[in-house]
């Protein structure tokens, strides 16, 4: 069914799957707050003495290498290895690889250990891909159109949806590419747009694991929240700083109704 994936998002309300995030310092709170207001809930979980065991408990886990330390380094990987034991969907969001040689070689050895999905933008995915040397720090210097090959080389590869953001966002698997257009430049102003999407992207393929919903349809679903939350953010709030509540509060008021009528999803 084309539209499946509006259900999702009953089903993310439903269940509150919980999602441990093992990310970057500097978006944890706004992470934890977007996870709150969607309807899931979250667990700054990244210790190497007990990564592995929650991983084994969430329903998703998000692996974020944004501010790493030796320590996170450490409790990803044994997140990583927890998730994979029980069966847990794990998301890789591989920021600023292919920019810094540390982070690059993690995620390049990790993304062999079958994550769920992968999410980034269009400079990261190229250089995860091996197809490029990456963007400008966390700011992406390719275009979303020109990571395509890219996506489906990385979802060819290890199994994963791959998720490109950007002005118009990419679902890449097996056999299927997605065109979702939605959102809105702000969020673009606002620090945590993009990791936060890593982290209900966690959410939604924990929460639908056991539905008819796909992987594929739970990672557009979790762009589609976000971005419809973004527009409807917008036309209330026209800064940065306002917008940020804005966002959360509509992230919380979304329906599929309001996701079907803010998005534009085009099969390619």
């Amino acid at each position: 069914m084309a539209d499946s994936y509006l259900f999702a998002i009953n089903i993310l309300r439903e269940t509150t799957p919980l999602v441990q995030c093992l990310t970057n310092a500097v978006v944890m709170q706004f992470s934890a707050n977007v996870l709150l207001a969607a309807g899931a809930s979250p667990a700054m979980v990244d210790t190497p003495a007990e990564s592995e065991e929650f991983a084994r408990t969430a329903s998703g886990v998000l692996i974020n290498p944004g501010t790493p330390s030796t320590e996170q380094y450490q409790g990803m990987h044994n997140a990583i290895s927890g998730a994979l034991a029980v069966g847990t969907p794990w998301v890789l969001d591989p920021v600023a690889v292919g920019g810094l040689s540390q982070r690059t070689e993690f995620a390049a050895g990790v993304v062999e250990k079958h994550p769920a999905a992968i999410r980034g933008n269009a400079s990261e995915v190229v250089a995860l891909a091996g197809l490029g040397a990456g963007g400008r720090g966390v700011d992406a210097t390719d275009s979303v159109e020109a990571a395509l090959e890219a996506a489906q080389v990385l979802a060819a590869r290890t199994g994963a949806v791959v998720a490109v953001s950007g002005a118009e966002d990419l679902i890449v698997s097996q056999g299927r590419v997605t065109w979702l257009e939605s959102g809105d430049p702000m969020l673009q102003m606002v620090i945590g747009t993009g990791c936060s999407l890593g982290a209900l992207v966690a959410a939604y393929l924990g929460a639908t694991k056991n539905s008819d919903i796909t992987a594929h349809d739970a990672v557009l679903a979790a762009h589609a929240h976000v971005g419809a939350a973004g527009s409807l953010a917008a036309t209330r709030a026209a800064r940065p700083g306002s917008f940020a509540v804005a966002f959360i509060d509509a992230l919380y008021e979304v329906d599929s109704a309001t996701i079907a009528e803010l998005c534009s999803v085009r099969e390619a």
